[in-house]
């Protein structure tokens, strides 16, 4: 509020808030993110998709449906969280939509890029967010059990139990097969 807004009694605040509530759309909900991910696996479905695409729309689908539950103890500024919610709502159904507005026969055989076909490179793309939604859940399991462990030892120390020293094992790596649904 400025010295002349004071003065005359006027205060743009509300505006300013009315304005900036009008350009910056609402997060979306767990809701928002089931139903982008419902809708990318219904668009493998119905666009006659083959099996490894389904298979990877699936690992991807699974696992950032495991990471749901775990958004709100990620924080909302996180980065994680952020590209959690963007893998579902934007960038797994951009990929298979610029995919599937193909002719099968055509981008399923002929090279658009670095010798790859348009299946090629969605298999690349699937395998990618697979591959970093794998990542992110195991670091947000990691971090519970970490939660776990801490617990332990202080209980340990607080009542004298047996154990000498816990610590959290080394992270298992994940695993490059696509179709290793563990991993995820």
């Amino acid at each position: 509020m400025g010295l002349f807004d004071w003065l005359l009694g006027t205060d743009q605040a509300p505006v300013q808030e009315q304005i900036a509530d009008a350009v910056t759309p609402a997060p979306p909900t767990a809701e928002d993110i089931e139903a982008a991910l419902t809708a990318a696996e219904s668009m493998v479905a119905d666009g006659a998709a083959s099996a490894p695409i389904v298979s990877r729309v699936t690992r991807v689908t699974t696992t950032v449906r495991a990471l749901l539950p775990r958004l709100e103890t990620m924080g909302v500024a996180s980065l994680d969280t952020y590209n959690i919610v963007a893998t579902a709502t934007d960038y797994l159904p951009e990929s298979l939509a610029s995919y599937l507005s193909l002719p099968r026969d055509w981008a399923d055989t002929r090279p658009v890029a670095g010798g790859k076909s348009s299946l090629l490179l969605l298999i690349d793309q699937l395998d990618l967010l697979a591959t970093s939604m794998s990542r992110m859940y195991d670091a947000a399991n990691r971090a519970d059990a970490s939660a776990l462990v801490a617990q332990g030892k202080f209980l340990d120390e607080k009542f004298g139990g047996h154990h000498s020293t816990i610590t959290l094992d080394d992270p298992r790596p994940v695993s490059n097969n696509p179709l290793d649904l563990e991993g995820a």
